[in-house]
């Protein structure tokens, strides 16, 4: 399912377990937020259809953290440029199965670029700790758009109780991303 929350931006929400994605049209180029699990392949190919795009036309992926319902469709995107905190990045790279909480062997051959190193004007990367050691946010401050993740939902939090989780800084990265002033929330589920 396809809804426009803002000029430039659309929630693609799916009934199936997965996250929603966002498609961002921004600095002339085309972002996708998230990937939704596997189990929404289909979808997410029609929904981007329905917005006369396809897979190819998607530039930049930005991972708010790397569990398989947020990265189940990256094989989608080769012509994408990647990203994801440095710390998600890490825990991949020494425990893949504790970080994707399932299928990681097509994550681990991609080519993931930090996000810290992203340069977007229109997006201000926060670090969020607490659903993931390596949790990460983007706040579109012009338009006071907040894309939390996992971390913060419409009612409620995301879970601490994961693998690399970290409770003790959620408390933080909550106030943080209360100080921003968002006006819309997009939450990961």
């Amino acid at each position: 399912m396809i809804k426009q929350i803002a000029e430039n931006v659309w929630k693609f929400y799916y009934h199936n377990f997965g996250s929603n994605c966002y498609l961002i049209r921004a600095e002339n180029k085309k972002i996708l937020i998230d990937t939704s699990s596997s189990a929404n392949k289909g979808s997410l190919e029609a929904d981007l259809r329905g917005l006369e795009l396809d897979v190819s036309d998607i530039e930049l992926v930005l991972l708010t953290h790397l569990h398989y319902d947020h990265v189940g469709n990256l094989d989608l995107f080769k012509n994408a440029k990647i990203y994801a905190s440095a710390q998600e990045i890490k825990d991949l790279k020494k425990s893949p199965s504790l970080a994707v909480l399932g299928n990681h062997d097509e994550l681990r051959k991609m080519n993931l670029l930090e996000a810290g190193k992203l340069k977007l004007k229109a997006f201000r990367l926060v670090m969020v700790p607490g659903h993931t050691s390596g949790s990460i946010a983007f706040y579109m401050p012009k338009e006071k758009i907040l894309f939390s993740g996992d971390t913060l939902f419409d009612e409620g939090i995301g879970r601490t109780d994961l693998p690399t989780s970290n409770a003790g800084k959620m408390e933080k990265s909550l106030a943080k991303l209360g100080k921003l002033g968002h006006r819309i929330l997009c939450a990961g589920h």
